[in-house]
């Protein structure tokens, strides 16, 4: 299976794989126990590392995953190769169960919008919601993210901060690391794309589904950018239709509208 040969879903298991988010096939392990696949698998981890500036303490994790795997030496012949996967963060070796071994951090701030319920991890801004209460908040990121949760301002000061300067006029873009441990590999790419449309810009659906090289994946572009776990820092609002419509948005076409008016692209 070499790179010419491998197809769109493959390229997708082995992204997963490096990101934690599932095992490869069996097809795809043995494929990973030659040379050639431990090879292969080393240069998807360099790519990928390149990402670090949006993902947020994602390269060094994916470097590591892929280099020990290529340093790994070929099973012994009839002998399968081990499974590939990550032990979930609460699970303890002997299948014990442990607490989560992720913390996780909120808190509550105003803005011209309403109330914001933001989240930060050791990698970065892991959440970002409208209107939550505290109660309902901290369960979605026990449950989304299997981490242990603390309500904690002074740990999102600098994150207040940047949002406030968006909402003050100070910056067209929020400069921040983002934790997207929770996506798929589809949706990482969907927001990496969104990610890059500039303040004052909007784009469609279809438009983002090019990008990302899947241009009949439109509807399912509008699902992954529905899902977004950091609105507003990741900019799916600049996403419409390709009719000039609003399309959907997770906050409300009220909340787009007016992300829309602030930087300079709605009446």
């Amino acid at each position: 299976m070499g790179v010419s040969e491998k197809t769109e879903a493959q390229h997708d298991e082995m992204i997963a794989f490096l990101l934690g988010d599932g095992a490869p096939s069996p097809a795809t392990r043995h494929w990973l126990a030659s040379d050639e696949g431990r090879r292969e698998l080393a240069a998807y981890g360099q790519t990928l590392g390149a990402l670090d500036a949006v993902y947020g303490g994602t390269s060094t994790r994916l470097t590591a995953r892929a280099s020990r795997h290529a340093k790994r030496r070929p099973s012994r012949a009839g002998r399968e190769p081990a499974r590939a996967g990550r032990r979930p963060a609460h699970a303890a070796r002997g299948g014990a169960v442990s607490a989560p071994e992720r913390r996780v951090y909120y808190a509550e701030m105003c803005t011209p919008l309403g109330p914001l319920a933001l989240a930060v991890t050791d990698r970065g801004l892991a959440r970002v919601a409208f209107g939550h209460g505290d109660a309902a908040f901290a369960a979605e990121l026990r449950r989304r993210l299997e981490a242990d949760v603390v309500e904690s301002p002074a740990k999102l000061t600098s994150v207040v901060a940047e949002i406030e300067r968006y909402f003050a006029g100070k910056g067209r873009n929020i400069d921040l690391r983002v934790d997207l441990a929770a996506v798929t590999p589809f949706q990482r790419r969907v927001l990496l794309a969104a990610r890059r449309v500039p303040a004052g810009r909007v784009v469609s659906y279809g438009d983002i589904a090019r990008r990302i090289g899947r241009p009949r994946a439109s509807r399912a572009v509008g699902q992954a950018l529905g899902r977004n776990p950091v609105p507003i820092v990741i900019p799916c609002h600049r996403v419409v239709t390709s009719a000039g419509g609003l399309g959907g948005y997770t906050g409300g076409l009220g909340i787009k509208k007016k992300l829309l008016a602030i930087e300079g692209t709605y009446p």
